[in-house]
């Protein structure tokens, strides 16, 4: 039996959004400058369920554990 493929992996999504909505076209100082943006925005986002459930959402999973 073939199983049809998710376009995306879940993290994928939040890598995206994350690059799309606070890193894109910014310059840092230097490599601590951009680590800290780096955690600071990971951090905020990990933090916010509702994001969480949005970005990462994934229908195909839920629709294949309900069964």
């Amino acid at each position: 039996t073939l199983v049809q493929l998710p376009p995306y992996n879940p993290i994928e999504n939040l890598w995206h959004y994350l690059k799309s909505h606070f890193w894109s076209n910014r310059t840092y100082a230097d490599y601590e400058a951009l680590e800290a943006a780096a955690m600071t925005t990971w951090q905020t986002a990990v933090l916010n369920e509702d994001l969480m459930k949005t970005v990462c959402a994934a229908p195909y999973v839920e629709s294949a554990t309900s069964d």
